[in-house]
């Protein structure tokens, strides 16, 4: 366990360049494993999923040169891999989508123990087993673990996703992308990151039709080729440090390639008085001059609230970052995760800060903003975002604060303690029992 030591009360200025969305930057490497040529990616961050899967790469046989100075990775996964290396990393739920490619290649794989990632609550892989079920795949369920066979290769089908699940989506589209003719999905997911990784696999050879919307068609082909990408900014990481701004009463520019995926994020934050400009490639947010206070509804009786679900609506990643928000702003708010039950569950941390918060459900939380808070020592659960949350909150109060168990930032944020110093803040990574 790493804990981080913040001493809050600092107003964060300057200006950052985020990294590449590593809900993109994975899925993209688990694709790399469907063709045997050369490719090159660049910006690849230094995070620990990253660390896990190249160096899965590297256990089967694969040419890995990953330079973390430069962000820059030289991959090629040529003949001679070693389909009993094939063991699946653990504790992220972007190893599922290896699955398609270790079924490309060896026609077989499987699920040995655990792929959950994020606590985010219940988070069932039935969905993916249905999609390869539907590309003729064999499942056989036993004791130690799932195995699942393609001796015939991938067959083409038409499938209808109970929900718009992200990794089923892009497994979906993995397991197309080199079956034997026309494939269809309904229900697709349609996030900024599974658009940029079908813009991957289609400078890789790929025939997608449909990316962005709910309905995709693969028409497959008879193999890819190698390919050179770079990975685009990542709004979560934007939209994160401008909240940081604005907490801590400073000023943070954002280098911000992705304007386009901010219209509703612009409104939320306008929701607690705050509002974001976007010019000449960076992104600002400045404070309303009455301070962070929850903006009233037109409609009588009814409270102001953020409403999480699948893109094109505010993503679940982030919404704990306007919790935190909430949490600062004076009046109240509802906050309702339509994605995950039990996310919410680490919302009785907020009150060892001294904040009002009511957990309605699994569902449902209401902020009760602008109570005077108070350092403190709180743990994170397995969550990203929520462990950037309550250190923004720490951030935000004068004196020290520890966030115990903020590991998995580390899965998606490179050098943040750096980053964060060099932005004025005061903050140290720890080791924990």
């Amino acid at each position: 366990m790493t804990n981080l030591i913040v001493r809050g009360g600092r107003a964060l200025r300057g200006t950052i360049t985020p990294s590449a969305n590593k809900n993109a930057v994975l899925p993209v490497l688990c694709a790399t494993l469907l063709t045997d040529q050369p490719i090159v990616l660049h910006r690849v961050p230094d995070i620990t999923d990253v660390r896990k899967i190249l160096d899965f790469f590297g256990n089967l046989g694969s040419s890995v040169d990953m330079d973390y100075a430069t962000g820059t990775l030289k991959l090629r996964h040529g003949e001679g891999l070693d389909p009993k290396a094939a063991h699946l990393p653990l504790g992220m739920r972007s190893t599922l989508m290896l699955i398609p490619a270790l079924l490309y290649r060896f026609g077989a794989a499987s699920i040995e123990e655990d792929v959950t990632g994020c606590t985010l609550g219940v988070r069932e892989i039935d969905p993916h087993i249905e999609v390869f079920e539907s590309f003729g795949a064999d499942i056989d369920r036993k004791p130690e673990a799932i195995f699942i066979k393609t001796p015939k290769g991938f067959a083409t089908t038409d499938h209808w996703l109970d929900y718009a699940s992200v990794t089923t989506t892009e497994n979906f589209i993995l397991c197309a992308a080199t079956a034997k003719g026309r494939s269809q999905i309904t229900n697709a997911a349609c996030e900024p990151h599974v658009q940029e990784f079908c813009s991957f696999l289609t400078m890789m050879g790929a025939r997608l039709e449909g990316v962005g919307g709910s309905r995709v068609i693969v028409e497959g082909v008879n193999s890819l080729s190698g390919a050179e990408f770079t990975f685009a900014d990542d709004f979560h990481e934007v939209a994160t440090f401008l909240a940081m701004g604005a907490m801590t009463g400073g000023d943070i520019a954002v280098k911000n390639g992705s304007v386009d995926q901010f219209p509703l994020l612009d409104r939320t934050f306008a929701k607690f008085g705050v509002e974001i400009t976007h010019k000449d490639g960076w992104s600002r947010a400045k404070v309303d001059a009455g301070g962070m206070r929850v903006r009233q509804p037109f409609t009588a009786n009814i409270l102001q609230k953020v409403e999480a679900a699948p893109w094109p609506y505010v993503p679940a990643d982030l919404l704990p970052i306007f919790v935190a928000l909430g949490v600062r702003s004076e009046g109240q708010c509802m906050f309702w995760n339509k994605v995950y039950e039990g996310a919410l569950g680490w919302s009785s941390e907020l009150g060892k800060f001294g904040a009002h918060s009511l957990l309605c459900d699994p569902h449902r939380l209401i902020t009760f903003g602008g109570k005077p808070l108070v350092p403190a020592e709180v743990e994170s659960p397995y969550i990203i975002r929520v462990a950037i949350a309550l250190f923004m909150l720490a951030a935000s109060i004068e004196g020290e604060s520890t966030i115990l168990n903020a590991t998995p930032i580390q899965r998606a944020h490179p050098k943040f303690v750096e980053n964060l110093n060099a932005l004025g803040a005061d903050v140290s990574w720890v080791a924990g029992d």
